[in-house]
């Protein structure tokens, strides 16, 4: 994804007790936050705006692999990487 949208991969690690605080702080701004919040969670910045752009599925790895595909495939997406947000 972030070779695509010609982008900086940030990856925080939750077992980390600095990035967690840093994952916490994204989530609650920007994402799908709850006590237990979901991961992934993938934000992006675009026109200096962080927006967030997936969640995963508790229903299990495979729900969120398909829904993966789902969004590589959207028009939203698509479109992401006509723009090549840098």
């Amino acid at each position: 994804m972030a070779k695509d949208l010609n982008s900086e991969l940030r990856v925080l690690d939750i077992d980390d007790p600095e990035q967690e605080k840093i994952a916490d702080e994204l989530v609650r701004e920007y994402g799908d936050y709850t006590e237990d919040y979901i991961i992934p969670q993938v934000f992006i910045e675009e026109d200096g705006k962080v927006k967030h752009v997936f969640t995963g599925f508790s229903e299990g790895v495979h729900v969120t692999r398909d829904r993966w595909e789902d969004l590589f495939a959207s028009p939203y997406y698509q479109g992401l990487k006509k723009m090549k947000l840098n």
